[in-house]
């Protein structure tokens, strides 16, 4: 356990380093929430749940369960998750999350107000690693001792093709999941094993068969560009075997190889060729999604026409980037947001630090759940950062005078110079009270949300020991 800090209170507006608003690379940062977990530090003394969560409506709650649990680590990975894990772990770590459930209701139910839970979503790690058995305890926490009603929610649940199996998607079609999402990143079985994901494409399509017919309101197939040799060609024939399941989503993922993952000593090509190739790929398959009738809502989401949305908690529904308060989570790596605290577990990528951290959930005493413990404050001006990151990295784009009646300070006043270099590079279009992406700018998106990080954010992320 590392030794526990005081946190920062960070000031608005914060200095800029201009050399961080002339991005180099297109590819710098995915900004699935801000900030991100490597800006968190343990707390000394944390708040209590109840203090912090008696400030917040309770009338449209987020519910986020994360599962760190997965049956292969692929090799782009670097997701809080464990693989292989016996019976007797996912059994402990049901029962932990059933006792840190029971105490996060009692800090919500504090208020003395109703709860309601509008949203969910079930993430990880893979949610189906865990045996039929084993989801249904799952919803039956989630209802029963959490309180969210699955079946009202708009739920949304991450597979794998090894892992939807009959008896586990049968469990989610009649709990009431809305979107089930499935990580399938290439039908090519070379390109799936250069990602290092040993996976055949046979599977792959046997899974998707047993998805389509449990009739899911919304299916969502997730691709990944930019493998080392994938060219235009063969990300077509993932592209159009993915649209021949005629899913109401599809998610076009750009490669990264970070640290402590897989791939990160295997993959060979320069960084300016892999953005080269990142880019054309990124471009083919957003024309190609266009012209097969899909719409654009981010750089990585595509949904068909006339499909209704259908949120989720953990960036994997129509707003990917950033989560308002109102998220509580369950579960070692799940982060909560309040209005003035984020909040969540340890985190690490390393595996023996990721087993070593699961171990600790699992002997963590009930009363410790009652208080936050590793954490970053959200001041004016990080909740300033983060609403322009979840507006403006989405194709509507944020609208100006929305932030200005909430914030009481004008867009282009707060961030002046980041705007400027989004005009001097034409990737912001400013017509009808709205700033949003060009097309070019949504390419450009993973270098576009880092400019609006603030200083503190980036030293802690700098200063974050991964393991």
């Amino acid at each position: 356990m590392r030794t526990p800090v005081a946190l920062p209170v960070p000031s608005f507006p914060t200095p800029r380093n201009t050399a961080e608003l002339q991005p180099a690379t297109p590819y710098e940062q995915y900004v699935y929430a801000y900030p991100h977990q490597k800006a968190y530090r343990l707390m000394e003394d944390g708040p209590l749940l109840g203090d912090l969560w008696s400030r917040e409506p309770l009338d449209a709650l987020s519910l986020y369960v994360h599962v760190p649990f997965c049956e292969v680590r692929c090799g782009f990975c670097n997701l809080f998750t464990r693989t292989g894990a016996p019976e007797e772990i996912t059994t402990a770590f049901l029962a932990t999350l059933e006792r840190q459930a029971r105490v996060t209701r009692e800090a919500l139910e504090a208020k003395g107000e109703p709860i309601r839970f509008t949203l969910a979503a079930f993430g990880g790690g893979t949610p189906t690693y865990l045996t039929a058995r084993e989801l249904t305890t799952l919803c039956d926490i989630s209802e029963n001792v959490m309180g969210a009603d699955l079946h009202a929610a708009s739920w949304s649940v991450e597979a794998s093709p090894e892992t939807a199996t009959a008896d586990r998607v049968a469990v989610l079609a009649e709990r009431g999941a809305t979107r089930l999402s499935i990580g399938v990143q290439s039908f090519i079985d070379e390109e799936a094993r250069a990602a290092v994901r040993p996976q055949k494409r046979a599977e792959v399509e046997a899974a998707l068969a047993r998805l389509k017919e449990a009739r899911f309101p919304i299916l969502n197939i997730d691709l990944i560009y930019g493998i080392e040799g994938q060219t235009e060609r063969t990300f077509q024939v993932s592209l159009d075997a993915a649209l021949a399941w005629e899913p109401e989503e599809i998610y076009l993922y750009p490669l990264y190889v970070r640290p402590l993952t897989g791939l990160s000593t295997r993959h060979a090509t320069s960084l300016q060729d892999w953005n080269d190739q990142r880019l054309r790929l990124y471009r083919h398959g957003r024309d190609h999604l266009l012209s097969a009738g899909y719409e654009q809502t981010s750089l990585r989401a595509f949904r068909r026409l006339g499909t209704a949305a259908v949120d989720d908690s953990e960036g994997s529904g129509i707003n990917e980037y950033n989560q308002q308060a109102g998220m509580v989570g369950l579960g070692v790596g799940a982060r909560s947001f309040t209005t003035d605290l984020h909040y969540t577990t340890d985190y690490a990528v390393a595996v023996p630090e990721v087993r070593r951290i699961i171990d600790d959930y699992i002997a963590t005493p009930t009363e410790r759940f009652r208080r936050a413990q590793w954490a970053y404050p959200m001041d004016a001006s990080e909740r300033r950062r983060m609403y322009v990151l979840q507006h403006l990295l989405e194709a509507p784009g944020l609208r100006t005078a929305a932030y200005e009646e909430l914030f009481g300070t004008r867009f282009e006043d707060d961030f002046g110079p980041q705007l400027a270099t989004l005009r001097k590079r034409h990737w912001v279009r400013e017509a009808n009270g709205a700033a949003a992406l060009t097309p070019e700018g949504m390419a450009w998106a993973d270098a576009v949300g880092p400019m609006f990080f603030s200083e503190q954010v980036r030293h802690n992320m700098h200063t974050y020991q991964d393991r």
